[in-house]
């Protein structure tokens, strides 16, 4: 995001910009309100484009060659390097560019929106650009907020809106938001201009729920100093409802709002397969600079005799010869360099790109990732990391809105000491029923009630505005046919309100200051006079209240952990008895407390609050201070249990997970014993495993020595399965000075739990993996904000599209609907992806070896005379044209094994596990295989076309350019062949390419050496091809020489495949024994359904997938983890050799 430079933790803003007329003021410089999400200007985009892409190590090293080819005499057109360079400069520039267009379009279209601002007493017209810190800005219904604005007034009494962030965070409930008192009644243009009012608020954060502030109103002759906190703040980008109208101050424009400084920058992770790339290409610069060295001092060796010296056909001239023997080296150094430089793959980046790019679209257009309930798709935000998916060997995951379905249910609670459930929509203590005299009871009492007008008050639940009386008139329920209908951030508040007004007690909104309660049917009203908000630390809410009797009453619910250690009174080790047995049964607890204040506990609370809430400095650690001062001496009134149900087949999921050898963490901040009856009913944790813990302790020699006893355990029970439980406060103190041995305990336990975890310590978890000696591949998935930091911590982090915003997606990798997609997210993309760019980027390297070894060898014939053995145009489009699209057809739509197959077969994932196929045995393998093609290419042309050799019609032979053509003919198509005898799945797009390709080059061929081109030097080429294609010889070496290169490759595969074979290929044997259809399960849509876009719907029938007619669904019932699985469709119209 931007970080703006800062004069001062503060800044002053006069309100509609009425500076005072002193001159001791000077005006702050404060940012526009354009917003500037393009990275480049008509101006600067070619010289800065030109810079990022050149610090890339092959662009930099292609311009470098380039430069060499322009300065000195090199046996190779400056062109051979200068077009490929030039090529993939300009299609990345093109992309780059397309893509900042698109930003700067829609950053004038915000730029220039219509808003309108209060000036010299009226409402004034103008552009959202136009806008400056201090103006007053009006915002109508439904429009979308243009700044960072402090709400002044709004068409209600009480000078409140409503407003909704989804846009911001994804949360679609409504947020209040209140004026003060003083601007609240300026309702009016006239009235807002007559405002004098000074805003001391701090500088511009990203954190969208902080805003400190206060605001000093001039009135007559006093001045009037109010608080200023997130409830007055109006984010730009959310949208105000249910509220005709509202005007604001400016308070942060342009790029210091909130909603720009939370701009997420492009992810910086690098994925296993880009750090392989970088180690091969330094492995084949060393083989090149070798091979110029080596070339080097066998010239100069050579030319130390007599009757060798430099070619003629070099060209050099008299001062030339007689050089420095010392530039001359330098100079033939460069000039093989040079020479071997395409051994060095320049389209590999480009094309990887294109790659990822193309290939990301899939994940979107699954419908097997398609939740139908919310209309949610998978989204990628990182193309990068596709292939990283295939190597995830551990996933962190939250549980709550992750595992569960975040959707709560009151269960029981425990009220003075006793157990309650709800029958029937009557509260009823534990063991009676409802026809006993206790359980069919139509009144509460007095403790009961107390609990409830607790439960019902202590919140942030909002009523949805259709079932009240008016924006100015008090909220009412409509009526009681019709059930209130209850909006929050917190499920656990939602349920519980709910579950409140099913037993008597109803909350019925807020009218004003007040909060109106229905106890069986008796109105109350109830004024609000402070909130002491949620923060994770504290781990609980409060509110303070007057009650209709003139009593100051402070509710808090919260966390056990937090509350009962503040309670004085109550049934204390009952509720704690009873909150162990909530958990142990799954449920989530809150404990509920309350305190009475005398009138001067009272003064004294609202001075300390009002000092806190108006400090510019540290004012959230005076208002802890504060609450931890108010929230002391309790009255405990109990606790509640709430069921958060399992999501739909987290177990199935997680069993796959375990069989494809990825270690499981769950991190969740929930306590102890739910967090373990959780594990056991998703599966995380078995009945039959060895549950170890290491909780709740408190110093290091205790957790230190729990250790100890921990890892001797396993040592001693090794053959069994281990799980560990860890708590918040012992992790802490195990990470503090025992961190190798804890972390000995955890990789030897099978599933590991860590309870009351704060958002920070998720994230130094994972990374305290990530970096361990082994350093494994890392998957955090979760669903909210206190996720955010383990998803950016890990190599790959993925989103649920939950109920709690939209945090957790915004800064993450990936996104899905729900936790059991992650199995084919792994199982089929991941692996899919990491098969395909693997066996790219292998390839390419393998090609290039097999282009330039042969230019090495030749020099052993000519002298290292740095003659080169290919055409200067077959040097130039060999990666471009000639073998570059059957490898990106290849990399985009591979199936070597059917999709069904990888997910119904979590085992077959540890086959491409640890980087296994760009390892360095592959790596060797692929490299050996290129020179040994090589070798095949240059030897077998040589010997089978020798000296003495009649080839041609007239009888004569074979000149250098005639045998470098057979040698690149010979070279093209076993390459291309080579990719065809890689690939197992084929569309008509791998045949079209494939064959296409050797075919346009015969094509071209013929095209480029039947004319002479005027604008050509030399006309080396003319006739060549027509004369090589005339030969029966040459035919016969062609071929003989392609099959000798090929069947080797091929005896390898099949004796591999029958002696040796790998899980994979075991199950490609099977498939095939089977005949499972080829249908590729990532394009496929139900019955009647169309492609969701006309390229997807092109992609389909140029696959030869899908008709454009209806398809019919045959589920199949083989897939353990998807009983719904749509991989296997039977095509209405298409046969099976169609497809």
């Amino acid at each position: 995001g931007f970080d703006p430079p800062h004069q001062s933790d503060t800044r002053t803003i006069y309100i509609a910009n009425r500076f005072p007329q002193h001159g001791h003021y000077v005006p702050q410089k404060f940012a526009d309100n354009r917003i500037i999400s393009s990275k480049y200007t008509v101006w600067n985009f070619v010289p800065k484009n030109l810079f990022e892409q050149f610090r890339r190590v092959a662009n930099f090293y292609f311009l470098i060659i380039f430069l060499v080819q322009l300065m000195i005499d090199t046996p190779t057109s400056p062109i051979t390097s200068g077009l490929p360079l030039f090529f993939v400069i300009t299609v990345t520039a093109i992309k780059q560019g397309y893509e900042d267009w698109l930003r700067h379009k829609a950053d004038n279209e915000v730029n220039g929106a219509p808003v309108y601002v209060v000036r010299s007493g009226g409402l004034v017209k103008t552009r959202s650009k136009n806008i400056r810190v201090g103006d007053i800005v009006r915002v109508a219904k439904d429009e979308t907020f243009p700044v960072d604005l402090v709400l002044l007034s709004s068409d209600r009494a009480d000078g409140s809106c409503h407003v909704t962030t989804a846009s911001l965070d994804g949360e679609t409930n409504l947020k209040t938001h209140v004026a003060v008192p003083e601007t609240a009644v300026l309702q009016s243009v006239a009235n807002l201009d007559k405002l004098v009012a000074v805003i001391e608020c701090q500088q511009p954060e990203a954190d969208l729920y902080r805003f400190v502030g206060r605001i000093t109103i001039s009135q007559q002759t006093e001045e009037i100093v109010r608080p200023l906190g997130p409830e007055s703040l109006l984010l730009r980008g959310a949208r105000l409802k249910n509220t005709k109208e509202i005007f604001g101050v400016a308070v942060y424009t342009g790029m210091e709002t909130k909603m720009a400084l939370n701009y997420k920058s492009k992810s910086q992770k690098r994925s296993a397969v880009e750090k392989s790339m970088n180690s091969f290409l330094i492995i084949y610069l060393i083989i090149l600079l070798f091979e110029a060295i080596l070339s080097t001092i066998l010239k100069y060796a050579w030319q130390a005799e007599d009757k060798w010296d430099e070619p003629w056909y070099n060209g050099k001239t008299e001062h030339e010869r007689n050089s420095s023997k010392i530039l001359r080296f330098i100079s033939d150094f460069l000039a093989f360099l040079v020479l071997y430089n395409f051994i060095i793959p320049i389209s590999l980046y480009v094309t990887v790109e294109m790659q990822k790019f193309l290939g990301s679209f899939f994940i979107g257009w699954d419908l097997d990732l398609y939740h139908e309930e919310t209309n949610q798709r998978a989204q990628v935000n990182t193309s990068d990391l596709n292939e990283e998916l295939g190597q995830v060997e551990y996933v962190f995951t939250d549980k709550t809105g992750t595992l569960t379905e975040n959707e709560m249910q009151f269960r029981e609670c425990s009220i003075n000491g006793i157990k309650y459930q709800e029958v029937n929509g009557k509260l009823t203590p534990e063991g009676f029923s409802e026809d006993s005299p206790d359980g069919n009871r139509h009144s509460l009492m007095k403790e009961e009630e107390l609990f409830l007008k607790a439960v019902c008050l202590c919140h942030t639940v909002q009523i949805n505005a259709d079932q009240t009386d008016g924006a100015d008139g008090p909220w009412h329920a409509n009526g009681i046919a019709a059930p209130l209908e209850y909006y929050a951030s917190s499920p656990d508040e939602k349920a519980l309100v709910e579950a409140a007004s099913r037993v008597g007690v109803v909350f019925t909104g807020i009218s004003g200051d007040s909060m109106e309660v229905k106890s069986l049917g008796k109105p109350e009203r109830y004024k609000l006079l402070h909130v002491l908000e949620f923060d994770p630390n504290r781990r609980r809410m409060s509110v303070i209240v007057e009650s209709p009797s003139g009593e100051k009453l402070l509710f808090t619910k919260g966390a056990e952990s937090s509350i009962l250690p503040r309670s004085k009174s109550g049934e204390i080790d009952k509720t704690r008895i009873h909150v162990d047995e909530f958990a142990l049964k799954g449920l989530r607890t809150l404990c509920v407390a309350y305190r009475r204040f005398t009138p001067e506990d009272y003064q004294e609370i609202g001075k300390r609050l009002h000092e806190a809430r108006t400090a510019l400095q540290q004012r959230e650690e005076r208002l802890a201070d504060v609450f931890n001062f108010i929230e002391r001496d309790l009255e405990l009134l109990g606790a509640t249990g709430v069921e958060d149900k399992l999501q739909e087949k987290v177990q199935e999921t997680i069993e796959a997970l375990r069989l494809a050898g990825i270690k499981v963490w769950v991190l969740t901040g929930d306590k102890h014993e739910t967090a373990v009856s959780v594990s056991l009913s998703c599966g995380h944790f078995h009945r039959t495993m060895n549950i170890l813990e290491l909780v709740q302790h408190k110093s290091d020699s205790t957790c230190a020595e729990q250790l100890r006893q921990l890892a001797k355990r396993i040592k001693e029970d090794h053959v069994i399965q281990h799980g560990l439980v860890v708590d918040g406060t012992s992790l802490s103190l195990a990470l503090r000075e025992h961190e190798k041995l804890f972390m000995e305990v955890c990789k030897s336990c099978s599933a590991v739990l860590c309870c009351r975890m704060a958002p920070l310590q998720k994230a130094k978890v994972v990374r305290l993996l990530k970096t361990s000696p082994e350093k494994p591949i890392t998957l955090a998935i979760g669903d909210g904000a206190n996720d955010v930091s383990m998803i950016q911590e890990a190599h790959v982090g993925i989103g649920i599209m939950g109920k709690e915003g939209r945090q957790a997606v915004r800064n993450s990798d990936y996104a899905i609907a729900r936790f059991k997609f992650l199995s084919k997210l792994l199982f089929v993309h991941g692996h899919f992806y990491y098969i395909r760019i693997a066996t790219l980027v292998q390839y390419f390297f393998y090609k290039n070896v097999c282009f330039i070894t042969p230019q090495f060898l030749y020099q052993f014939f000519c002298l290292f005379s740095q003659q080169t053995l290919y055409d200067s145009v077959y040097l130039t489009l060999y990666n471009i044209c000639f073998t570059s699209l059957p490898v990106l057809v290849y990399s985009l739509f591979e199936q070597h094994v059917h999709p069904h197959v990888l997910q119904s077969k979590p085992v077959l994932y540890r086959d491409i596990s640890k980087n296994a196929h760009l390892g360095y045995k592959p790596f060797l393998y692929w490299t050996v295989l290129g020179f040994f093609h090589a070798f095949v290419f240059f030897y077998g042309s040589y010997l089978l076309m020798g000296e003495d050799t009649s080839l041609l019609g007239n009888g004569q032979m074979f000149g250098n350019w005639t045998f470098g053509t057979l040698v690149f003919t010979v070279m093209v198509i076993t390459v291309t062949m080579k990719m065809a005898l890689e690939t197992h799945f084929w569309t008509w797009i791998n045949h079209f390419v494939t064959w296409g390709s050797i075919v346009f080059y015969f094509i071209f061929s013929l095209f480029y050496g039947g004319i002479i081109w005027p604008f050509l030097h030399t006309q080396d080429m003319y006739f060549v091809f027509v004369q090589l294609l005339s030969s029966g010889s040459a035919w016969f070496a062609i071929i003989l020489i392609v099959v000798a290169c090929l069947f080797i490759d091929v005896v390898k595969k099949v004796l591999y495949r029958h002696l040796q074979p790998t899980s994979t290929e075991k199950a490609q044997l099977t498939e095939a024994g089977s005949g499972i259809n080829c249908l590729d399960s990532m394009c496929c849509f139900s019955d009647g359904e169309t492609a969701c876009t006309s390229v997807r719907r092109m992609l389909e029938r140029l696959m030869g997938r899908c008709s454009p007619t209806r398809v019919n669904r045959s589920w199949s019932s083989s897939d353990p983890f998807y009983a719904n699985d749509r991989s296997i469709l039977t095509l209405s119209t298409m046969d099976s050799p169609t497809c």
